[in-house]
């Protein structure tokens, strides 16, 4: 009977305390589920903190733990582990409502990771989306009716509202997606520069934050600023450069809130729903998918040889500062709405594009081809076409057209201000400007003409546009004009012309080549005959100075003569001058038949002639002896250079004598009056 006893004692505790022992592994906990009880649950907890049935707040920690099984029910649940790279979501099951309006739980550090459910109660925590997340590598033992821990490939915890039960699978598990989240909601963000669309270089990059629960923006405003810009404002009253307005502006406000990690600080520093104005730079965020979005952009890189022109959309009221001249919009200094007056230089800036627009504007010397090709440098001019034209005749001509400008960096903001951006500068103002004067110009042309003076209407054409983009604050360097397409008619006859052209050119180069060997065969015969060209030249110059020689000897006795013959005429025209006033006396005192006599008879005294006459002449009258005499006298004169002729005729009776004027005596000679008649 006693071992009956025994025996029915123990197959009671067998059926009543050993099924009431539990062993929790090492990363589980149990919970404890109180099968019935006089006390019960509010109708918004779905948990007994003061011993009602149902879940029980407290969890059995890993080991052997006892609960009697009639009383308790115990489930074993994996602690809550968090993967590295990925995050975990919190939504509480129990604690207070959330307020009207409200997405999430207002968060307290007494919270911590949740594990604490008393204190997490006791504090006033709320229902719903926990404000933080759980980071990687988290391994918590959290109240599986209490929270719901969302990650990537799992869902801890047991749902308790009959919304998430009926998204349940067969085995009552949850998933990401039953909440409306990817796969990648639950990863880390990741911000790192990324591989460019051909592979061939890497994109530098931020994040564009916005976030969905915060009050509501001002009026006005598009984006949320912690602070407002009421610092640029002060700023502005201190007398700050514009460079450090830009700093302040780039330099961010996240420390504030850990990059957007510690939401509640968010909140509590006055962050606002909506796009935010600072970004997220490179990191690792863990950020929770329900209460903030980030968007990958690239980040704002200005190279060398550009400024970027910044349009910012938010800011304080715009104050323009361009001036009452410049007609074309407003200029502002940073941290106001407006074109920014000073543009951003070269470097990378965290700026945020949804709030500010940067145009980038190149300040080296800007190529633009009118062509079939376009530059690769900035692909402005890759709706630029080939300029057509037509001429005054008809034939439509194709031009390669290249233009050169230049935006100086101080200029940039106002010529942004003007056109809106580079492209329309290039598309809407210098296409105007190029095509409708070379269409113009050529119509008034001829075809022949243009080609002709094509350098002309290139320097035409460069006036033309400098003038037009000068209205721009835009520099033109050059206008080329790189190649014209011609009518295939046009071309037909220019090169027949040309071929014309090119024939005539060679006979004539043909007819220089004749003469040139024309002048080498004579080059060369002179050359073969320079020995003796050389002799001959020797020769020359000898009876060149023998005859300058003789010349001079001439000179020298002709000169003597003169000199000579001058002196003796003077004499003897002295000597005759006296003669003369004797003869004159003599025929005043004898007459002139006795001076010419006894002038005779004194000259045949002093020439040697022999008084006795050597011919007899006899005549018929008694004076013919003497006439004979006479004439006899005369001719021996005569005949030694007298200056009288005489002639006597007889015939037995007296001559007749006839007398002729003598010839001009030489010089020197003494002139003989003539016979008496």
């Amino acid at each position: 009977m006693a071992l009956l006893i025994i025996l029915i004692i123990v197959g009671l505790l067998i059926v009543l305390v050993l099924p009431s022992f539990r062993r929790i592994g090492p990363t589980q906990v149990g919970l404890v589920t109180k099968r019935f009880s006089f006390k019960k649950l509010s109708e918004d907890n779905p948990i007994a903190f003061q011993g009602e049935a149902g879940y029980q707040a407290e969890l059995l920690m890993p080991g052997l733990r006892f609960k009697f099984w009639i009383m308790f029910k115990v489930d074993r649940f994996p602690w809550v582990q968090v993967p590295a790279g990925e995050i975990g979501v919190v939504i509480a099951q129990v604690g207070n409502p959330l307020p009207i309006g409200a997405k999430s739980a207002v968060f307290k550090p007494v919270f911590a990771n949740f594990t604490d459910l008393d204190g997490f109660i006791a504090n006033g925590g709320q229902k719903g989306v926990q404000r933080p997340v759980l980071p990687p590598g988290t391994m918590v033992p959290i109240h599986p009716v209490a929270f719901l821990i969302i990650t990537k490939n799992q869902v801890y915890g047991l749902p308790v509202s009959p919304e998430l039960k009926e998204l349940t699978d067969s085995d009552g598990k949850l998933y990401p997606a039953s909440f409306g989240l990817a796969d990648a909601h639950l990863d880390l963000v990741r911000i790192s520069p990324q591989p460019s669309v051909d592979g061939e270089h890497l994109i530098d990059m931020l994040g564009i934050v916005t976030t969905y629960e915060g009050d509501p923006l001002p009026s006005g405003a598009i984006a949320s600023r912690l602070g407002a810009f009421g610092d640029i404002g002060e700023m502005e009253q201190q007398g700050v450069s514009d460079l450090e307005l830009i700093e302040a502006l780039l330099g961010s406000k996240n420390i504030l809130h850990n990059n957007y990690q510690d939401f509640q600080a968010f909140l509590d520093n006055g962050g606002k729903i909506g796009l935010q104005h600072d970004p997220l730079l490179y990191g690792a965020y863990a950020l929770n998918p329900f209460l903030v979005g980030v968007e990958l952009v690239p980040m704002l890189v200005v190279e060398q040889g550009q400024v970027a022109v910044i349009k910012a959309y938010v800011g304080l009221s715009t104050v323009d500062t361009s001036g009452v001249e410049f007609k074309f919009g407003s200029l502002v200094r940073p941290g106001h709405r407006g074109i920014w007056q000073e543009p951003l230089r070269t470097g990378k800036y965290p700026i945020n594009p949804r709030v500010y627009q940067a145009e980038v504007v190149p300040t080296a010397i800007l190529t633009l081809n009118w062509a079939e090709a376009s530059s690769e440098a900035h692909l402005l001019d890759r709706q630029l076409k080939q300029i057509v034209a037509k001429s005054r005749e008809g034939f439509i001509f194709a031009i390669d057209l290249q233009v050169q400008i230049h935006v100086p960096d101080t200029r940039a903001p106002k010529v942004i201000s003007m056109v809106g951006t580079m492209q329309n500068l290039v598309n809407e103002v210098l296409q105007a400007a190029v095509g409708n004067h070379f269409r113009d110009k050529l119509q008034s042309m001829q075809a022949v003409q243009f080609i002709e003076t094509r350098q002309r209407v290139q320097e035409e054409a460069y006036d033309h546009i400098r003038e037009k983009l000068d209205d721009y604050q835009v520099e033109t360097r050059g206008v080329y004009i790189q190649d014209v397409v011609f009518p295939p008619d046009l071309v037909r006859v220019l090169t027949e012309r040309e071929i014309a052209r090119q024939e005539i050119e060679t006979f004539q180069r043909q007819k220089d080549a004749q003469t040139q060997r024309i002048e080498t065969e004579q080059a060369k015969g002179t050359a073969d005959m320079q020995a003796e060209l050389a002799k001959s030249k020797v020769g020359v110059d000898i009876k060149t100075n023998n005859a300058n020689a003789r010349k001079a000897e001439a000179d020298g006795e002709a000169f003597y003569i003169s000199e000579t013959g001058t002196a003796k005429g003077a004499e003897v025209e002295a000597v005759g001058m006296a003669r003369a006033k004797a003869y004159q006396a003599q025929v005043i005192a004898l007459g002139q038949g006795p001076t010419a006599l006894v002038n005779a008879v004194d000259a045949l005294s002093r020439s040697g002639v022999s008084f006795v006459p050597q011919i007899l002449v006899a005549g018929g009258s008694n004076g013919g002896i003497l006439e004979a005499l006479a004439a006899q006298i005369m001719g021996s004169i005569s005949s030694h250079g007298g200056g009288f002729a005489t002639g006597a005729t007889g015939g037995g009776a007296a001559g007749e004598s006839t007398w002729e004027p003598p010839e001009e005596p030489p010089s020197g000679t003494v002139p003989v009056p003539p016979p008496p008649e």
